[in-house]
């Protein structure tokens, strides 16, 4: 059994050793060749359209698809489809991306010519770089490797590595050119985690109007316990007469309150809460208020306006709920 073990093992360092080494292979391939590529993928007008077929259309997928999210339109189109009707979206202003490890892929050969047709930029990446289509691209980046990590040395492995991997040098690269922010990839990703925290706001979290919890200065800790029970967010806002914020109220307070014995027939709320509590902007990112609660173990903040009165209250659980926390 254990010598079982060690052979699997074995067999998989073989392998990423294997990969590891044809990714660092491709170094001494970055040159003004690659800038070349760049320059014509940066100057396009219109859309990046990657194309491959088998497992080089897998990877051509996975390149559009982070060119997409980086700052460079890009969409991946099947070769076979593409003489098949979809050759129509392709622009006089795209530039084509086309994958193809052993460069003579017969898919790929057929739709040259229309691509040569509209005079646009090709762009190859081969794993041969004396192949026919290296040969009839505008740029080719060699991605070849010495061999597949597949011990028969047949199912494309370390070729589709270092194919996807030359695909993220170049979108990296033009992400860097474009001056591509992470405010521009939460934009691309608003669904996402990273996008939900560059861009949700507290306006967009908060509580408003009668579900905000709020009793005047001179109310009696009865009826500030009744509010919070009420409106279920663990504390209370305290105004004064212009309705400013004088103070809040909360669960801590509840128990401070009570170790002190107060009588909550006949206890004011301002000799209990709790003044000059943190507030925030209802224009402020949710994330920056989640870290506000944690910096300072508290679990909801008021939200004010430029006149110090409450517009809201946002509570560690609406943040939950949006998915931040």
């Amino acid at each position: 059994m254990e010598q079982e073990i060690n052979r699997i093992c074995d067999l998989a360092r073989a392998v990423i050793d294997n990969e590891l080494e044809s990714v660092r292979a491709l170094r001494s391939r970055i040159d003004a060749n690659f800038a070349k590529a760049c320059r014509y993928l940066l100057d396009c007008q219109g859309r990046i359209i990657v194309m491959g077929i088998g497992k080089s259309g897998h990877i051509a997928r996975k390149i559009a698809a982070t060119f997409a999210s980086t700052g460079s339109p890009a969409f991946f189109i099947h070769p076979a489809e593409a003489r098949h009707g979809d050759f129509g979206m392709i622009t006089t202003n795209d530039v084509i991306l086309l994958l193809s490890n052993s460069g003579e892929t017969e898919e790929l050969l057929h739709i040259i010519p229309f691509i040569k047709r509209l005079g646009l930029p090709l762009i190859s990446l081969t794993g041969q770089p004396n192949s026919t289509i290296a040969q009839m691209a505008t740029v080719n980046l060699h991605t070849g490797v010495e061999k597949e990590a597949c011990p028969l040395g047949l199912a494309p492995t370390s070729s589709t590595t270092t194919a996807l991997v030359m695909g993220d040098a170049l979108a990296v690269s033009l992400l860097d050119r474009r001056g591509f922010t992470a405010e521009d990839f939460a934009l691309s990703h608003p669904g996402g985690s990273l996008g939900r925290r560059l861009l949700l706001r507290v306006e967009e979290v908060m509580c408003t109007g009668s579900a905000i919890p709020k009793v005047d200065i001179d109310a009696l800790l009865k009826t500030a316990l009744m509010e919070m029970t009420e409106k279920k967010l663990g504390m209370t806002t305290v105004i004064d007469g212009n309705e400013k914020l004088v103070g809040i109220f909360t669960d801590g307070d509840v128990r401070r309150a009570f170790d002190r014995n107060a009588d909550v027939h006949k206890t004011q709320i301002s000799e209990v809460m709790t003044r000059n509590p943190k507030v925030i902007s209802s224009h402020m990112l949710a994330a920056e208020a989640q870290k506000t609660m944690e910096q300072f173990c508290i679990t909801s903040l008021v939200v004010t306006d430029d006149d110090q009165k409450p517009i809201g209250v946002v509570h560690m659980h609406d943040l939950i709920r949006a998915g931040l926390a």
